[in-house]
């Protein structure tokens, strides 16, 4: 009997959240896994989760916003797996704030370890894929690829970035009718433990906009594009769906929506604990492993219909994604188009008054 031949996967970010379930995803099929991170508190727990769930893993210490090293990395994982078949560009950074609250040295390290990460862990990947012509590199990207919200304009800067690299990238891949594949996956909001290491200045603790998935739907999606990397892009959550649908239709409405509700729906009561993982990592030296799972366990959904039939995507699976999508978009767009009369009656109340 033929037996399958385990491929070699490099998960980036792979300490903590969505790289995480991705690295016990992969690990699952019994796959040989590199997991990448700067925290080596999550990465030494992530080896022991790939190792339980039936794979190989292989840490590698590395800052995604240092090209050299992860050049470096790239190459130590040729020498222990003998090649990369996936590359999975997961890692990232943000801050929660506004535009101005956020120093330019932030901003810029935002955008170096979530936009040149996923360019310098690219680069990488292609150097010892295109030469065997095989292979396929998975952009995690995120709904906000396409919609910035309010607080998160770092982040929603570098993944509108990658949106467009990746969109580059395929069609130079297309044109020299290369063997290797890149796909971007478009994930929702997620029950991960960023919402407690981000850097915020937002009063009370960040959370994530209703409604909230767990990171094993992110993980089931990146494992599924890495086996079918033909496609251009996966839209997990039908709150994705919504979202990218209701931007395409009424983008201006929807930003009068998402300024009246997004500054609240990012927050809960409490404090924010801590100052953040931007510089160092929380799972570091004095730190502790924080998991896949935030604190949103209770809310956060396991599944949805939306998710079969975005892997599942025949004449009938289009049908319904965009059914389900228009149908969302058209209350998301009434939604807004009620938040905007409201907010325009007001201005105009407030306009009347004497000086």
């Amino acid at each position: 009997m033929r037996t399958r031949r385990r491929r070699a996967v490099v998960v980036t970010g792979a300490s903590g959240g969505v790289g995480r379930a991705t690295a016990r995803a992969f690990a699952a099929r019994g796959e040989r896994v590199a997991l990448l991170a700067r925290g080596r508190e999550g990465l030494a727990a992530a080896a022991d989760d790939v190792q339980r769930a039936g794979g190989e893993a292989l840490v590698v210490t590395v800052d995604m916003a240092d090209a050299k090293a992860v050049d470096d990395a790239a190459q130590q994982v040729v020498d222990a797996f003998g090649r990369i078949d996936v590359w999975v560009n997961n890692a990232f950074a943000g801050v929660f704030a506004p535009f101005t609250e956020i120093t330019p040295d932030e901003f810029r390290r935002v955008t170096e370890v979530t936009y040149l990460g996923c360019v310098f862990g690219t680069r990488a990947a292609l150097r010892h894929m295109l030469p065997r012509d095989r292979g396929t590199i998975v952009q995690v990207g995120s709904a906000l690829a396409y919609r910035g919200i309010p607080l998160q304009s770092a982040y929603c800067g570098a993944k509108h970035a990658i949106q467009g690299f990746n969109e580059s990238l395929r069609c130079e891949l297309l044109h020299e009718r290369s063997g290797v594949r890149t796909t971007m996956v478009q994930l929702p909001a997620v029950n991960t433990p960023q919402f407690d290491w981000v850097l915020s200045r937002v009063p009370g603790r960040a959370r994530p906009v209703a409604p909230v998935y767990q990171p094993e739907v992110a993980a089931r999606a990146i494992v599924h594009a890495a086996r079918h990397g033909r496609r251009r892009e996966y839209w997990v959550g039908g709150s994705t769906v919504t979202t990218l649908l209701a931007n395409a239709v009424a983008p201006g409405l929807l930003e009068r929506y998402l300024a009246r509700t997004a500054f609240d729906a990012q927050r809960d009561a409490g404090e924010h604990p801590g100052q953040g993982n931007l510089w160092v990592p929380a799972d570091g030296p004095h730190g502790r492993d924080f998991g896949a799972h935030g604190r949103f366990d209770e809310e956060s959904l396991p599944a949805g219909p939306q998710e079969w039939v975005s892997r599942h995507r025949g004449h009938a699976g289009k049908a319904l994604t965009l059914g389900a999508g228009v149908l969302a978009a058209r209350r998301l767009t009434r939604a807004a188009r009620r938040w905007a009369t409201r907010y325009s009656s007001t201005s105009s109340v407030r306009s009347v008054g004497p000086s």
